[in-house]
């Protein structure tokens, strides 16, 4: 009976984890949308009358996008972040290193519970509440031009101090609950914020992080080694046996966990197939407006899949083998597999990989841009060396010029010394002088 029921207990934990895990992206995923910029035959979305929203930003939102020379560097960098910190965990003081990270990813935290309760508030407040919430603007001028602007209501405070007694709370008491919370925050926030500019970035990302993650987790202790003693809200848990932990609270200490890179990286990719199928909608039929969600999702249905099922199977086989498992030895194939089935049954693979997150005018403007940057540099160059060689042959006609002249006077003052000497023999010198004088004269004219 103990048994079956700690049995139960497991698969309610995994059902538990796999639905956490993608509650983050699908949410994350639409809200993408925004980031996309509006098409030149799009109309312009009109301004919202929701106090929550800020409505001047709806139009271009400014993000940037994750390119295939930062998907070469990535599992680079997470390899020496994450093999750092095994060695700090092994050779200093869990506690401390602890406490420092915690402090670090609460305050980050606490900004994106805020975004996060942000993002629900719009969804769920009546719209008879918001007509009676004041919207307050704060804005940021030079010389008569804005620089940047905030706003905020009511809300929004009420929103900050809820986020702030929940850090505060975290901790204190590091609560799995709240962990929880911070977790599903940040990994929300981190797909809005992460975008892929192409499905070439997302493949090479994924293949690499594959990799990455077979090495950390099958041929080293580390990737384990850091999870397991690394107290910090950066993956999501629940309890083993969850009715033995209502029950008795026995089992307090053990619990199954899933790291939020495994929901964020697959995330960014499955959110690019969003944006893909919102691409591919609006060329076939540029009608509505185009932030809307209402359109269709093949794409966006095949991953998001794909990444459940790819998930699922981790389970199974840490639940059959009783070992951790790298989750993106699975997600990474099921994803990219499923965005490019899905584009050859449908005939749009040339479609597929065409697409970027930047317009062709944008990549022409900073072409250009670059261009005129290299000309001013090279003609700011020149200018110098014009300057230089004006200031050489300023010197020299000014040291000929003093040299002419220290000759000149040399000459007036032989001149004025033979006309006062009356003596014959200094006469015929002081000619001899005048002599060689006009001399050192037409050699000079010559």
């Amino acid at each position: 009976m103990e048994s079956s029921t700690k049995e139960l207990g497991l698969y309610i934990a995994y059902g538990v984890i796999l639905t956490m895990a993608v509650i983050p992206i699908y949410a994350g995923s639409f809200a993408t949308i925004k980031s996309m910029k509006r098409p030149a035959n799009a109309p312009k979305p009109k301004k919202s009358d929701n106090p929550l929203e800020d409505s001047d930003d709806e139009d271009e939102p400014a993000v940037e996008s994750l390119s295939s020379g930062d998907a070469y560097l990535f599992p680079v960098i997470g390899s020496a972040v994450l093999f750092g910190l095994y060695l700090a965990f092994r050779y200093l003081d869990k506690e401390y290193i602890n406490y420092v990270m915690t402090i670090y990813i609460s305050i980050t935290g606490c900004m994106a519970i805020t975004k996060t309760f942000l993002m629900i508030a719009k969804a769920i407040t009546p719209k008879s509440i918001l007509k009676h919430v004041s919207k307050y603007k704060v804005t940021l001028s030079k010389r008569s031009k804005n620089i940047s602007h905030i706003s905020f209501t009511v809300i929004h405070g009420l929103l900050l101090l809820s986020s702030i007694l929940l850090t505060v709370y975290y901790g204190y008491t590091k609560n799995w609950v709240a962990s929880n919370i911070f977790g599903l925050s940040l990994s929300i926030n981190a797909i809005q914020l992460i975008l892929l500019d192409s499905f070439k970035t997302g493949m090479i990302l994924l293949t690499g992080l594959f990799f990455y993650d077979i090495f950390w987790v099958f041929y080293t202790p580390v990737m384990v080694s850091v999870a397991t003693n690394f107290d910090a809200p950066i993956k999501l848990l629940w309890p083993r046996d969850i009715i033995d932990f209502v029950v008795n609270k026995a089992s307090e200490g053990r619990f199954t966990m899933l790291g939020l890179g495994d929901i964020v990286i697959p995330g960014i990719f499955v959110a690019l197939c969003l944006r893909f199928d919102r691409h591919m909608s609006w060329k076939r039929n540029p009608v509505g407006s185009f932030r809307s969600t209402e359109f269709p999702k093949p794409y966006f249905k095949a991953n998001l899949t794909a990444y459940i099922l790819g998930l699922g199977l981790t389970m199974a086989v840490m639940h059959v083998f009783k070992a951790a498992q790298p989750a993106l030895l699975y997600l990474s194939p099921a994803c990219i597999l499923s965005a490019l089935i899905t584009a050859a049954v449908r005939g749009e693979l040339k479609d597929l990989f065409a697409f970027t997150s930047e317009e062709e005018d944008d990549k022409k403007k900073k072409k250009e841009d670059k261009k005129e940057k290299e000309k001013e540099e090279e003609s700011d160059a020149e200018m110098i060396i014009e300057e230089e060689e004006i200031e050489i042959t300023t010197t020299t006609t000014t040291t000929t010029a003093a040299n002419d002249n220290i000759e000149i006077e040399q000459i007036e003052l032989e001149d004025e010394g033979s006309e006062e000497n009356e003596n014959p023999q200094k006469v015929t010198g002081s000619k001899k002088n005048t002599t060689s004088s006009r001399k050192r004269k037409s050699n000079k004219r010559k």
